[in-house]
């Protein structure tokens, strides 16, 4: 059953972890990825509605991790 909330979701993105792990920023990311910045600051702030196979299969590439340690569902 979706939530009530249409813009409400219970996906966190671990975005921020895996940069400082990486020692890596956004912006650098963001140009390995192929995607703005303010796309990517969007995901990373949990605001974004969808997220693209391809942009998420670059993300796992550059970051070198697996789907699964990049979002997490997060019961409410």
């Amino acid at each position: 059953m979706p939530p009530d909330d249409a813009d409400a979701h219970s996906i966190g993105v671990h975005l921020d972890r895996l940069l400082a792990e990486r020692d890596m920023t956004l912006t650098e990311l963001a140009d390995r990825v192929g995607v703005t910045v303010v796309n990517l600051s969007v995901l990373k702030n949990g605001r974004a509605k969808a997220v693209r196979f391809s942009t998420l299969t670059a993300l796992c590439r550059e970051l070198g991790c697996q789907p699964g340690d990049l979002l997490s569902y997060q019961a409410g």
